[in-house]
């Protein structure tokens, strides 16, 4: 991964400063227009959140049942990527559904999930900083916890009446608008490109504290 880092952070650069271009090339949605183009970067750091929790939860689940402490340090990185990203969706969202919806927040079915979602990690975060003796393990389970709750945040939109779009939304908005298409596979291949560096210096400094901590007590 060291001698990919460096070509990859030039390509995931690149793709973040080309994909603005891209974005103003796509066809204008017919009802939102120039807002929808929230949407190339909302849905796609969603993808990032969930490609995050699911590294977490599954480092946590190495973690709990083969006692791995490398896996622990990997679920404790993504945990705070899944955190990062699914931040910027809670910021982009409302500034989509302003224009959409004619409101900010509305508590239905998906963003009150997203929320918890979001407030599940945190909570992840929290406990495993300052859980103390044990809080390692709690927080593994709070990691397999938020990813099982990952399938009823995506399908909440079709089980319950909701003013969010449903899932076969985009599908449909990039078949009847295929100039859509290629600007949303480039945003989220970007989107997930980042997590990848992002969980790669993480896991990395994670490794370094691992060995400086190890170092320490030796020397004790």
């Amino acid at each position: 991964m060291r001698k990919l880092f460096a070509p990859l952070l030039i390509v995931t650069a690149a793709m973040f400063v080309y994909a603005p271009v891209m974005i103003a090339q796509a066809p204008y949605e017919s009802t939102m227009l120039l807002i929808q183009k929230i949407f190339y970067f909302h849905v796609p750091s969603w993808i990032a959140m969930y490609g995050a929790i699911f590294v977490c939860g599954i480092e946590s689940a190495i973690f709990l049942f083969r006692r791995k402490p490398s896996a622990e340090r990997v679920a404790s990185a993504a945990a705070e990527l899944a955190v990062l990203f699914g931040l910027f969706g809670l910021v982009t969202g409302p500034l989509w559904g302003r224009k959409a919806w004619g409101v900010w927040w509305q508590w239905d079915a998906r963003l009150t999930t997203s929320l918890l979602l979001e407030l599940i990690f945190v909570g992840y975060l929290l406990v495993r900083k300052y859980g103390g003796p044990g809080s390692d393990k709690l927080a593994a389970a709070i990691g397999i916890f938020g990813m099982a709750n990952v399938p009823f945040v995506y399908k909440s939109v079709d089980i319950w009446r909701t003013v969010h779009p449903q899932t076969s939304v985009v599908p449909l908005l990039l078949t009847s608008a295929p100039g859509m298409a290629a600007p949303f596979a480039f945003c989220a291949m970007a989107f997930i490109l980042l997590l990848v560096l992002l969980l790669a210096l993480r896991v990395g400094l994670e490794h370094q504290r691992a060995a400086l901590d190890q170092l320490y007590l030796a020397e004790e």
